[in-house]
């Protein structure tokens, strides 16, 4: 496959993955309104159709990022074939997570059609299967991500200044996911940390769609 189709299929990809992940976030949160793990339940037993809706998104973003892992290595590793091999690791962990974790969805779904039967091993089990693991699927992206911005800049395939917000905005995920996945930085201010990343990664779609990438620059060393 050629380096122009390997980018517009991941141009593509790019903007099914994200709308597949906001789609999945929006309605999740609709499903799943209320106050403590009971409420949940309740809620989510009234929008079962909304969380099989879910489980597909989840599924469809998992397969996206697997696409990118691979796209994305076959764009960059002329540079630097070690570390796009390892940013292609990277992102295929990333995949691996999300698909693994339809799973849960599955269960939620499960759990939520039969509310009210043995309602404290349903509530035990709905606190463990909503517990919040996406910072750890997000460290594997934004390492990834870290990676194939900076061959993407170190071969000037994309513009420079784009480049550059894709190596930034990635670094930002990278410092500030550790923390939160251990606990250390809570608040739904850091939900802001995502918006250089998709002002990074829709333009990014685009220009692989309708410009592709430029021949890569090869450096010494």
């Amino acid at each position: 496959m050629t380096t122009a189709a390997n980018a517009r299929i991941a141009g593509v990809t790019f903007l099914i993955y994200i709308a597949a992940g906001i789609a999945s976030l929006v309605l999740m949160q609709g499903a799943s309104g209320g106050g403590d793990i009971a409420a949940k339940l309740a809620t989510m037993a009234a929008n079962l159709t909304t969380l099989r809706i879910v489980a597909l998104l989840d599924l469809l973003s998992g397969f996206c990022a697997l696409t990118l892992a691979v796209t994305l290595y076959a764009i960059t590793s002329s540079q630097e074939v070690h570390v796009a091999l390892l940013a292609m690791v990277f992102r295929l962990v990333e995949g691996i997570l999300v698909v693994s974790g339809v799973s849960g969805s599955l269960g939620l779904l499960w759990l939520a059609s039969i509310n009210g039967e043995d309602a404290g091993a349903a509530h035990l089990l709905g606190a463990y299967l909503m517990r919040n693991e996406v910072a750890l699927t997000s460290m594997f992206f934004a390492a990834g991500s870290l990676l194939f911005s900076y061959l993407l800049l170190r071969g000037r395939m994309i513009p420079a200044p784009l480049a550059w917000l894709g190596v930034l905005a990635s670094a930002l995920l990278v410092l500030t996911l550790p923390p939160q996945l251990v606990g250390l930085l809570t608040g739904g201010m850091l939900s802001l940390a995502w918006l250089p990343m998709l002002a990074f990664e829709v333009p990014l779609a685009l220009w692989l769609i309708f410009k592709g990438v430029r021949t890569p620059a090869k450096l010494a060393g």
